[in-house]
């Protein structure tokens, strides 16, 4: 089985991109997040053409996600147990869907914007609901295949930016963030780590600046996987080429491939 994480940055500017690279690596799993688009607006019938069901949460605002699935998908749950609001809404940010046998989250975690913002401490709110949802799923199905993969905001170490001295008093780095992070391994929750396939395992590199091609990039698409679903993993990898196509997103789709 192969399943994916991909920060699309708009799923409709890049239908053609993402039907393109589902005809070339054929995965069997896609957890999209950064729809850009309402529910009702994903492009089901594109990639319902190459077999895939669907389940999108979207507003239409610079968020959503979706879960595409060959494999079948049951128990859609949307949203996290207990989930935070922001600005008297609850955002369009997760969603979870049992496929060929492995239970699958998809992510799009808070940005933070600033360490003293709002949105900093609505962020770390939203990690410790998704802690809390992710032990009460593993305590309820227990021996199943579990993982929560997408766009966590978040770089686990100081090795996972491309200087860390260019991240003073900035997020994304910061201790409770990490923490929030690290508490997940608590919860039965480990990294599958990505191998490099050139230079450091960033997933992220901003438009500006040509920083992809100086190499200034982030690990922060992540996949966090319960010792069930680890113990099936035979590679895991980031499709680089992707990031290259010129109208591509600002992130890399993280593969991840299973044996039976």
């Amino acid at each position: 089985m192969r399943i994916v994480t991909w920060n699309i940055n708009s799923v409709n500017a890049r239908v053609e991109r993402l039907t393109a690279w589902l005809e070339l690596h054929k995965p069997d799993v896609v957890a999209l997040q950064e729809l850009k688009c309402t529910t009702d607006a994903f492009p089901v019938d594109a990639v319902a053409a190459l077999g895939y069901e669907v389940a999108a949460l979207g507003d239409g605002r610079w968020n959503g996600v979706a879960l595409l699935s060959r494999v079948g998908l049951t128990d859609v749950v949307r949203n996290l147990e207990g989930q935070p609001e922001f600005d008297d809404s609850v955002e369009p940010r997760a969603i979870g869907a049992t496929c060929g046998g492995v239970r699958v989250w998809s992510v799009y975690v808070p940005n933070g914007r600033e360490p003293d913002h709002a949105h900093y401490a609505y962020k770390l709110e939203w990690l410790a609901a998704l802690k809390k949802t992710a032990e009460a799923e593993l305590a309820a199905g227990a021996g199943l295949p579990y993982a929560i993969i997408g766009d966590f905001n978040v770089a686990p170490t100081d090795e996972d930016v491309w200087d860390i001295a260019d991240f003073q008093n900035a997020t994304h780095v910061t201790a409770a963030e990490r923490a929030a992070i690290d508490a997940l391994t608590g919860a039965g929750l480990d990294e599958v780590m990505p191998r490099a396939l050139k230079g450091k395992p960033f997933t992220f590199w901003d438009y500006r600046a040509l920083m992809f091609q100086k190499g200034m990039g982030m690990r922060i698409d992540l996949i966090m996987a319960n010792d069930v679903f680890r113990a099936r993993v035979s590679d895991a990898w980031i499709d680089r080429d992707e990031r290259k196509v010129k109208g591509g997103s600002d992130h890399a789709p993280v593969v991840v491939d299973l044996h039976d």
